[in-house]
């Protein structure tokens, strides 16, 4: 493989450190946690596939009939110095295989295979890595994918097809995916399954390189559609393609070897009449390929280390935030155990008083639960507002109706007290639904946000959630009932028409002085007696307006915030008290393993993070 050898001293320093970053992350096993950048292959059964990469690769991997690729393969080539040498590694699951002899690498994927996928020709999403050292590859990495299957045959599961071709499409639906199509020179490339699947994530064809195969196989004729799909005048691709010839089933059978078969292809191309142009522009042969892969694959992760960087920042919070909210896990020790669980309650609970107090630390987009209260307070306010202030033409009719239907023997002038009373009382019944709503709406919130903290708080102890949860609900319908017990106890008082003296005649004055100056909504009325009740209407229910602007929302308050949560709190040292701090803090069952994983993910990413800083280097 001479012609690799191309790239100049100072690209090849560039490419390698730059592709062992990429390769170091893969084997942390960061591709189950970031869409790391990769050249996947993929293509037909016999599209020729395997062939590529036993040419690039300079081993013999498992091929034949069916499903040969069974699990997907990264394929790491590292190019060595003439004096080293041969040198391969296969990884899968735990094990870890050196292989000091070429000729065993196809058994042993086969073997890797076997454990992964089972016996028969199923398919499995777990990577086998195989990486090769020697002076014969190029500096590239691959992840050969199972071949495209039309119909189960044999023993394969019914939806093989379906099953390959979702494992495809998890890998090159990435834009962080070059896709790699192999293609059979000898067919229409428009019916081929593995085109179709790249053009439909990829539909403009930025991350796909099309690779025609078996060109000794193209019928006279129709060379020039060959010639015309190489220079992308037939599916065009951002990218272009390439065409190579590799050895075929007879001269494998003939154990026609890798670097003869190399020399035949370059032969190939120098005496075809239609194609030598290829080998002309680099278009054609293994070792072109090789070259062109190297150069796409170094820009490809030079291009996407930036994103890659944020991704991890971003998981590598999550991650954290996602194990602290899980806590270190309940201690062994019993003494521990009760510490644990007093120090949990203590949190808990000055979480609660922060509440209380309207001081509770919140972060953007939430918002503090006084806020939320002192809202629904404004609303409430707003409602007794607008039924104080009616506007005139209703508050006329009204008046003139009271006036007409309950007059008794008294002059025209003189104040119907009864009139007043009926209005003020048909006035205060009509608010005490929306207050009642005030409560609902306020306990609602309360009731949300406490339980939001017990999932913060406990929500590794299901025991404990659900215990404290039992508290929350008996304590706070408790204290709603004394609430709205109260709340209707200060309707019936206000329906007993009373105000200060000094109070009633003040809000008159400033009735009467809006009235005059036209600000009002009297000023226009006619009769001065409905006049005259009206400005002492407005005043009265003003005065009320106000008196259950604040009485409301202080009993609310003081029952659904205050005595709610100081006996909760109560009740939770209680808890710790009367309960076993065993059968309380006993976690689920999936909480460990939650834990595990992230510890391990954590891990993996923070090794992300050493491998990507020196990356910095090879930019």
């Amino acid at each position: 493989m001479s012609e690799s050898s191309g790239l100049n001293q100072l690209f090849e320093e560039k490419v390698r450190p730059c592709i062992d970053v990429v390769d170091s992350l893969r084997s942390l096993g960061l591709e189950k946690d970031l869409n790391l950048p990769a050249i996947a292959v993929i293509g037909d059964q016999s599209s020729g596939k395997s062939s590529v990469l036993e040419a690039l690769s300079g081993v013999s991997l498992p091929r034949g009939t069916g499903i040969v690729t069974r699990c997907p393969l990264v394929l790491k080539l590292k190019k060595m110095k003439k004096d080293k040498n041969w040198h391969g590694l296969l990884s899968y699951k735990d094990q870890t295989n050196t292989l000091n002899d070429p000729a065993a690498v196809e058994n042993a994927v086969l073997y890797a295979q076997g454990v992964l996928a089972g016996i028969g020709e199923g398919i499995s999403h777990e990577m086998i890595t195989l990486e090769i050292q020697s002076c014969d590859v190029p500096d590239l990495t691959l992840i050969d994918l199972p071949g495209i299957t039309r119909v189960a045959t044999g023993n394969q599961p019914k939806d093989i097809d379906k099953q390959i071709k979702d494992l495809i499409e998890k890998f090159i639906q990435r834009q962080e995916t070059i896709s790699l199509v192999v293609v059979p020179a000898n067919i229409d490339i428009a019916t081929t399954e593995a085109l179709q699947m790249a053009s439909k994530v990829d539909s403009t064809g930025e991350r796909t390189l099309g690779i025609l195969t078996k060109p000794d196989l193209v019928d006279k004729g129709m060379e020039e559609t060959v010639v015309r799909t190489v220079n992308n005048e037939v599916i065009p691709l951002k990218k272009g393609y390439m065409i190579v010839k590799c050895r075929g089933q007879n001269e494998i059978n003939d154990k026609l070897d890798l670097a003869r078969a190399m020399e035949k292809e370059r032969h190939f191309f120098d005496e075809h009449a239609h194609f030598r142009c290829f080998l002309e522009e680099g278009k054609a042969t293994i070792p072109f390929l090789a070259e062109r892969l190297t150069n796409e694959l170094f820009e490809h992760i030079i291009k996407t280390l930036p994103e890659l960087q944020k991704q991890l920042d971003m998981k590598l919070q999550k991650t954290s935030v996602d194990l602290r909210a899980l806590g270190d896990g309940v201690p062994l020790d019993e003494h521990e155990k009760i510490k644990f669980l007093v120090t949990k309650i203590r949190q808990f609970n000055d979480v609660l008083e922060r509440v209380k107090n309207a001081e509770e630390d919140v972060k953007k987009p939430n918002i503090r639960v006084f806020s939320k209260i002192r809202g629904e307070f404004q609303n409430w306010k707003s409602v007794l507002n607008a039924k104080a202030i009616k506007t005139e033409d209703i508050l006329r009719v009204e008046l003139e109706e009271y006036l007409r239907t309950n007059r008794g023997m008294e002059l025209p002038g003189f104040l119907n007290y009864r009139t007043f009373k009926s209005i003020i009382k048909e006035y205060i019944e009509e608010q005490e639904e929306p207050a009642l709503k005030l409560l609902k709406d306020v306990t609602d919130i309360v009731r949300s946000s406490v339980d939001h903290i017990i999932n913060i708080h406990f929500n590794a102890l299901s025991h404990l959630a659900r215990a404290a949860k039992e508290q929350i609900d008996y304590l706070l319908d408790k204290q709603f009932q004394k609430a709205e017990k109260n709340i209707r106890s200060q309707f019936k008082m206000e329906k007993i028409v009373y105000s200060q003296d000094d109070l009633y005649s003040n809000q008159l004055c400033i009735v009467k002085q809006k009235s005059k100056s036209g600000q009002g909504l009297l000023a226009s009325f006619v009769k001065e007696d409905v006049r005259d009740m009206a400005y002492r209407l407005i005043s009265y229910l003003m005065i009320t307006s106000d008196r259950l602007a604040n009485q409301v929302p202080l009993i609310v308050q003081y029952h659904m915030l205050n005595k709610y949560i100081s006996q909760l709190q109560n009740e939770m040292h209680v808890m710790t008290r009367e309960n076993d701090p065993g059968m309380l803090l006993q976690e689920d069952t999936d909480v460990e393993r939650k834990r595990n994983e992230l510890r391990e993910q954590l891990k993996r990413l923070k090794g992300a993070g050493i491998a990507l800083s020196k990356s910095v280097s090879v930019q």
